[in-house]
């Protein structure tokens, strides 16, 4: 099979890029598949396993689709009237009421309800990049856009601050930090490592006891857990989205109450670390992703809908849900 997969994003992503590192895993693995892949990336993407046709999100991208291509994969915007087969992947969270294509796919579970849809694939990563380490582990940290008030990363803190000498490193922050008003973290014991590269954060996780992730809204799906995961560590995450079907209690834990967190923290060294690898391993790699892709593709190919009907968002996403401090 001929496929085009779309993103408005550079390839390979320069630093965290969850997206567009799920773009690639999906691209590499149905090449190792034996299909011809093709990508349409943003100019000054490099791939070695699929032809890079540049997109830069302004021009049509219908009049940059091969002639001879069999179905098109859109992490991008959907353009009108596509007259190939295709498939939309809907990776975040859409506004209340809105609707989305038939042919869209959501990245978990809960991400398609809360849209009156039931077709999802999670997204699987290729876990053989990562450069596994046997580490003593101490502290504990968080792993994501610290900016956003939605991530918590004031909630991570406090529950990690209450357990005497621990430390947190924030994966993906500043402490000082001026895009959400000043907010400036004086606490030692908290070190910011800013956006890092595969390499430093897989190094840091590596070290760590688990990841606190108390987020207050509905993850879509978070790549920040199975990273986490297949890493060794445990999550100690709030209850919202998509985190309540991917961290069972052999795993992890959930709550939306700091005091229970911390208390859990306490007890990191209980969950074992290979199981939580052994977990996201099995569950979440880039080959089941791939072939749960390529049956959705099979559908589009014969002409029918991933839906029945057009799903509609039926929640807020700007809500910023309940934390117990």
């Amino acid at each position: 099979m001929k496929i085009l997969i779309t993103t408005s994003s550079r390839l390979p992503a320069e630093k965290y890029g969850g997206a567009e590192r799920v773009i690639w895993c999906l691209g590499k693995e149905l090449s190792r598949l034996g299909h011809q892949v093709l990508f349409l990336a943003a100019p000054n993407s490099q791939c070695p396993f699929a032809e890079i046709i540049p997109y830069d999100g302004k021009e049509d991208a219908r009049g940059l689709i091969p002639a001879d291509i069999d179905l098109v994969h859109f992490f991008s915007d959907l353009p009108e009237d596509v007259q190939f087969p295709y498939v939309v992947t809907q990776q975040g969270n859409c506004p209340s009421g809105s609707t989305s294509d038939k042919q869209t796919v959501f990245v978990s579970a809960n991400h398609a309800q809360r849209n009156g849809s039931e077709t999802y694939v999670h997204n699987g990563l290729d876990w053989s990049e990562v450069e596994l380490t046997d580490s003593s582990r101490r502290g504990f940290h968080f792993l994501g856009k610290a900016a956003w008030r939605r991530k918590n990363v004031r909630g991570a803190i406090s529950s990690a601050m209450r357990i005497e000498k621990a430390q947190l490193h924030v994966l993906g922050g500043y402490r000082l930090n001026f895009s959400m008003g000043f907010r400036f973290t004086a606490n030692p014991r908290v070190r910011f490592h800013g956006m890092v590269d595969d390499t430093y954060k897989n190094g840091v996780m590596q070290r760590s006891l688990g990841l606190v992730f108390p987020v207050r809204w509905n993850e879509p799906f978070g790549l920040a857990l199975t990273e986490s995961l297949y890493c060794g560590c445990p999550v100690f995450g709030t209850p919202y989205g998509s985190l309540p079907e991917i961290v069972t209690g052999d795993v992890g834990f959930l709550s939306n109450k700091s005091s229970e967190i911390t208390d859990a923290l306490r007890e990191a060294d209980s969950w074992s670390s290979s199981i939580c690898r052994e977990y996201a391993a099995e569950n979440f790699n880039s080959r089941k992703m791939t072939l749960s892709y390529l049956a959705l593709y099979e559908k589009a190919l014969r002409g029918e809908s991933l839906n029945e009907k057009s799903p509609q968002a039926t929640d807020d996403p700007n809500a910023t849900l309940p934390w117990f401090n």
